[in-house]
This record gives structure tokens, C-alpha cells and sequence, in this order.
């Protein structure tokens, strides 16, 4: 049921559902596709015609476990509205997946500065569905086009918080308190905005961070109007949005 979408998104609970899922299949996707799991750690979905590979818990494999407990730690955060970041990082650093979340208070209606859309649009589940494949089906694409790993690498995670919300000693599970210092990357990184998915009440936005040199190989063919891979120093701070 991971997968599934609801047949309307009447409430927040629903849009909330809808967000923790998309993460969990997004997740999954990277880690699937760039080989940091065995196979025996992944479970099988379809979303409409889109097949996926979902993370599961496996006695045989810790690090999927880990990562498991993460994401439910980060559902915390999301369930409460402390979150406002979710950093996947591939150390040290050669990969970035930056998910950034916002949280609507005034009901269905959005207005996040997007420019091809009027400040008083109502969202509709068709919206929020077409992105979401569209999101899943980008990541596959975007994952097969990129260099293989190092075989060392290491995989972390980081949660951003919004500080006016967020009590202080705030610590979703499974999480311990950081020095937030930026991840700079070795080599020269690049940044690459996968798309937005909106429901009535949250926003959930992917960019990805890479070096410059496993990038070289992906056909800009496949990247749609308004998304662009520039240079960028520090993963996750870009200039299009005022807010980081």
C-alpha cells in the first residue's frame, strides 16, 4: 500500500499519508538504484505503471534496518511540522538528495512562488498524482545516467528543522543533535532541481548534488523547462529559494 494513491485529499492526515509515502518510494528508488543495498532488502510496488523497489527491514542486511528507523524518525518530524529538510548523503560527499518540505495553515490553498501558477489555485489529486510519477520516473532516470559509486561509500542523513516551531531539545527518533557546517564536496558539485510535488497542504521538493564530473554523462534532453544543473558550493544552500 506504499504506493497507493487516495481517491481525494480531503484533510491534512491524507496529505500527510501521501507525503510520508512518496518519500519512502523516492528513498528507496536512490538507494535501489545506486546499488548501496542487496536486493533481499527491497520489496516490490507498482505505481501505475511505474514499478518500484520499496525499503524493508531485512535481518540481513543492518544498514537497510538503519535506514528504516530513520525514515520513521523523520515521519516524527514531518508529523509534528518541525522538519523542513531531509538530507540523503552519499560521504564524502559525492552525492546529495535534498528533500525540502513546507506546510500549508490556511487550508487548500497554495502559494509557493511558482510562476506558472496563480497564487489562488487549488490543488487537485490529478496534480499531486502526475507529479509524483513524474518525480519517481525522473529519479530512474536521472539514477541510471549517473557514474557508478565509489565502492567505500557510506550513506548518512540529516533533518533540518524550523527553528520558530521546533522545541529545542527536539530529537526524532533514531537522531542526535549536529553542528550544522554545510557538506562541501571534493570535487566540483553541480545541482539539479528534480521537481516539486504539491498536495493542499504540504510541498515536497527533490534536488539532487553531485559532482560535476558524474553528471557529464546525462542527456539534458531529459530535464524540462526551468530545471537547470549549476554550480553550487555547498549542498543543499542554492540561490532559488530565498527561505535557505
Amino acid at each position: 500500500s506504499a504506493v497507493v494513491f487516495p481517491k481525494k485529499i480531503a484533510t491534512e492526515q491524507q496529505s500527510l499519508m501521501l507525503v510520508k509515502r512518496l518519500l519512502a518510494v523516492a528513498v528507496s528508488c536512490i538507494t535501489y538504484l545506486r546499488g548501496i543495498f542487496p536486493e533481499s532488502a527491497y520489496g516490490t510496488r507498482y505505481m501505475d505503471d511505474v514499478c518500484v523497489k520499496i525499503l524493508r527491514e531485512d535481518k540481513n542486511c543492518p544498514g537497510s534496518t538503519q535506514l528504516v528507523k530513520w525514515m520513521l524518525g523523520c515521519y516524527d518530524a514531518l508529523q509534528k511540522k518541525y522538519c523542513n529538510n531531509y538530507w540523503l548523503c552519499l560521504q564524502t560527499v559525492t552525492e546529495c538528495y535534498h528533500f525540502k518540505f513546507k506546510y500549508t495553515h490556511n487550508g487548500p490553498l497554495l502559494d509557493f512562488g511558482s510562476k506558472d501558477k496563480k497564487s489562488d489555485s487549488t490543488i487537485t489529486c490529478a496534480d499531486t498524482k502526475k507529479a509524483s510519477i513524474l518525480l519517481i520516473r525522473k529519479i530512474y532516470v536521472l539514477m541510471q545516467n549517473l557514474s557508478p559509486l565509489p565502492n567505500d561509500v557510506c550513506l548518512t542523513m540529516k533533518l533540518l528543522y524550523y527553528d520558530e516551531v521546533t522545541p529545542p531539545d527536539y530529537q526524532p527518533p533514531g537522531f542526535k543533535e549536529a553542528k550544522y557546517s554545510g557538506m562541501m564536496f571534493n570535487e566540483e558539485p553541480m545541482y539539479l532541481n528534480v521537481g516539486e510535488v504539491p498536495t493542499p497542504f504540504h510541498m515536497l521538493k527533490l534536488k539532487i548534488t553531485t559532482e560535476k564530473q558524474r553528471m557529464e554523462n546525462i542527456d539534458k534532453n531529459i530535464l524540462k523547462q526551468g530545471e537547470s544543473a549549476e554550480p553550487l558550493q555547498v549542498c543543499g544552500v542554492s540561490g532559488d529559494d530565498p527561505e535557505e
